[in-house]
């Protein structure tokens, strides 16, 4: 996966955020509840940015446990989708968010003050997903820092407002 970990193309803050998620995961996990709290308490009004980019709260439901997952993602969109990816910040598993994601009976998404409930289409195309990791990378350039620092392949799927939601 990795293009160039020379160091002249990763992003300070990537680079940040991949030593995070993989060496302060604890510290990691803190801040992103803290941060889906403070979203949610104040309706989507405030706390609508991480590192200056925009970003979502999704909907889950835990998948062993049963009880709400909520999770705050960075705002991609394509068109009115908006994507996700599985980056984790570059840490070599994938993110607990992710495997919720597969298994949630009817996620949602809060942009905003608007939720609305999505429907899940998780990319298996290569051009496909080529062309919307460019799409990903315009909207948060760091996704290449965690690409080029990581050997895996990274989950991306489409959120599209449910049928009955259009």
């Amino acid at each position: 996966m990795s293009a160039n970990t020379s160091g002249t193309d990763l992003t300070l803050s990537g680079r940040f955020n991949h030593y995070s998620s993989t060496y302060l995961a604890p510290l990691a996990h803190f801040y992103a509840r803290l941060h889906s709290r403070l979203y949610a308490r104040f309706g989507g009004s405030r706390f609508t940015t991480l590192q200056g980019k925009p970003v979502f709260r999704l909907l889950l439901t835990g998948r062993k446990s049963g009880e709400p997952r909520p999770v705050m993602l960075m705002l991609v969109r394509d068109g009115d989708d908006l994507l996700v990816c599985g980056s984790n910040g570059g840490h070599p598993g994938v993110p607990n968010w992710w495997k919720n994601l597969l298994t949630t009976a009817a996620p949602a998404v809060q942009v905003g003050r608007d939720t609305w409930p999505v429907d899940v289409r998780v990319v298996t195309d290569e051009a496909e997903y080529e062309k919307h990791w460019r799409t990903l990378v315009a909207g948060y350039p760091d996704f290449a820092t965690y690409r080029a620092l990581s050997s895996r392949r990274f989950p991306m799927a489409v959120l599209s407002r449910a049928a009955g939601n259009r």
